[in-house]
């Protein structure tokens, strides 16, 4: 499902206009981006963005490790960072093993 996909999808439901709804979806992404970016370097729980019945958008810590680069034989040291994830609510999960 593409981002249109959801925009005529929420259009289609609600009646609203595919304009207004884009504009809304838009939104909703910049604002979790921006609240991940901001929290990228917090400690603890509250790193994240948590919609109550659907998942998290979390932070993952990834620790520094040392690659291979198999075509030239050499090592590649990739340093510590932080990568953006999802993780679904429980009820969510019950809902996608039951299909």
């Amino acid at each position: 499902m593409t981002k249109a996909d959801i925009v005529n999808e929420i259009s289609k439901q609600t009646g609203v206009e595919k304009a207004q709804v884009q504009q809304i979806v838009e939104a909703f992404m910049e604002s979790v981006k921006n609240a991940l970016i901001e929290n990228k370097d917090k400690k603890g729980k509250d790193r994240g963005v948590f919609l109550r019945g659907f998942g998290s958008f979390i932070i993952k810590d990834r620790a520094p490790k040392v690659a291979r680069n198999i075509t030239e034989g050499t090592s590649i040291d990739i340093p510590a960072h932080c990568i953006p994830a999802f993780k679904p609510s429980p009820a969510v999960q019950r809902l996608l093993r039951k299909k």
